[in-house]
């Protein structure tokens, strides 16, 4: 009788192969109260690892880390009436501390335009004053009606920037720029995510923005994922907070601003793009622990080189996890490092040890070979880097191979099915994007015909990139 898979297959049920690997590789965990998640150690090692590679991609840029507080007076979101509408609904209001109720409600951070602004219009007098860029690390709460883990829920962590520029021009830039070299460049050089970048349509704008730029990823089952955002707010905040600034010719002007974020929606995305039937499959140069030393069986020879073998490799720059726990079985605790997606799986035993070698398992190729011990420190930096480069030609294949040309709305509708579709936007237009939303199908970004980012919402020439998302 064959053994039960440990997960679902992903073509049984993609949701629920999601939502058990999510659970038996350790990542999360539901909180207590709906929507909300307890983010286990080693997902939040994944989550650290992001952090480290985007924070110093985004300070290269000039932008230093600030903190502003979890809770926003009410009347800061009304200010700014079309982003107060987009996020009415999301929105957690506290009317009551410390025993009474507020004179004013105060609202849980759903984002922090708001609350940044009334301190730029105090911070900002000069010219000199700018280009003004702020960062930060912290937790956001949009009450969420479908949650899903790292996916959708209602407490969320990212990282959240916002700028003031005195030119359009400097503020666009700077929002391209954040796109490109932070977002573009993380995901593609450390997530191994192949992506579209793009300019999304006027329905699905931030609230708030004259502009958005999104990186939008195809998922394992063909989907969408909006990775990230970068915004050109252009001066509505400005002008709503009274943001100004004396120009060099002398006169007050209000700023430009851009704000742009990335969320821990990535861990989910990193499970649905590299994931596999037998669970994880980390990119190298992410991963927490690039490469396991298991211990075969309890035998202190076997433990002494395994511990030996782990610092040879930490030495050659490796991120190293030694696994001597001979208590437990080999066959567990060798699938629970394959459904953590560890790349590289060096298993040690009497019988390796007596011919000095060891089995190098690599999970993202899904080889298996006897390598000799001595030869592995200088093996696996470029192994290592062989599969960071096959985990992004196989997200990129997917996408190629799955998305299609069409014509019509219908054609556009039965793509969404499998993949996405490529329609000229001048085909579709506002008229044809709400028939697609009947559908639960939606333009995911505009595209110029040379690949580039749209400089308009009506550049002529533009592509529509349609499909389902999350």
């Amino acid at each position: 009788m064959a053994k039960a898979p440990v997960l679902t297959p992903r073509a049984d049920d993609f949701p629920r192969w999601y939502q058990d690997l999510i659970t038996k590789a350790e990542l999360a965990d539901n909180g207590p109260v709906r929507g909300t998640m307890v983010i286990r150690p080693y997902g939040y090692g994944l989550w650290e690892r992001m952090q480290q590679e985007m924070d110093a991609r985004i300070k290269a840029t000039g932008t230093r880390n600030a903190y502003f507080p979890l809770l926003i007076p009410e009347s800061y979101l009304t200010r700014e009436a079309e982003h107060v509408e987009g996020f009415a609904p999301e929105l957690a209001v506290v009317t009551h501390a410390g025993g009474k109720e507020l004179e004013e409600p105060v609202v849980i951070r759903p984002t922090s335009e708001t609350i940044v602004n009334e301190y730029f219009a105090k911070w900002v007098q000069s010219y000199r004053d700018l280009p003004l860029l702020i960062n930060q690390w912290a937790n956001v709460v949009r009450w969420e009606l479908r949650p899903r883990l790292f996916l959708r829920t209602t407490e969320f962590l990212w990282q959240e920037g916002h700028t003031a520029h005195a030119t359009q021009e400097e503020a666009r830039a700077f929002a391209a720029r954040i796109q490109s070299e932070v977002y573009g460049a993380f995901l593609r050089d450390v997530l191994a995510m192949d992506f579209v970048s793009g300019r999304k349509t006027a329905r699905e704008r931030f609230a708030g923005a004259i502009n958005t730029l999104t990186l939008e990823s195809m998922m394992g089952d063909g989907k969408a994922l909006q990775m990230v955002t970068s915004h050109e707010l252009g001066q509505n905040f400005a002008k709503a907070f009274d943001t100004r600034f004396v120009s060099r010719e002398g006169r007050q002007e209000h700023v430009w601003q851009t704000s742009w974020g990335s969320t821990t929606r990535m861990i989910g995305a990193l499970v649905m793009t590299h994931g596999d039937d037998d669970g994880l499959r980390v990119p190298p140069r992410l991963a927490p622990v690039q490469a396991v030393v298991l211990a075969v069986k309890g035998d202190e020879e076997v433990s002494a080189a395994v511990r030996a073998l782990g610092e040879r490799l930490r030495e050659a720059g490796v991120r190293v996890e030694v696994d001597d726990r001979t208590d437990v079985p080999f066959g567990r605790r060798a699938v629970d490092w394959e459904l953590k997606g560890v790349p590289v799986r060096i298993e040690v035993g009497p019988r390796d040890l007596e011919s000095g070698t060891a089995v190098l398992v690599r999970r993202i190729p899904g080889t298996k070979e006897p390598v000799a011990v001595t030869a592995l420190p200088a093996l696996l930096p470029g192994a290592l880097e062989d599969d960071q480069a096959l985990l992004l030609a196989q997200s990129r294949r997917r996408r190629e191979e799955r998305t299609v040309e069409v014509s019509t709305v219908d054609e556009a509708v039965e793509a969404a099915g499998t993949g996405w579709a490529r329609i000229p936007w001048a085909a579709l237009g506002p008229a044809g994007e709400a028939r697609l939303g009947e559908q639960g199908v939606s333009v995911r970004c505009l595209v110029a015909t040379d690949g580039s980012v749209p400089a308009s919402d009506d550049e002529p020439g533009s592509v529509a990139i349609v499909g389902r998302a999350y």
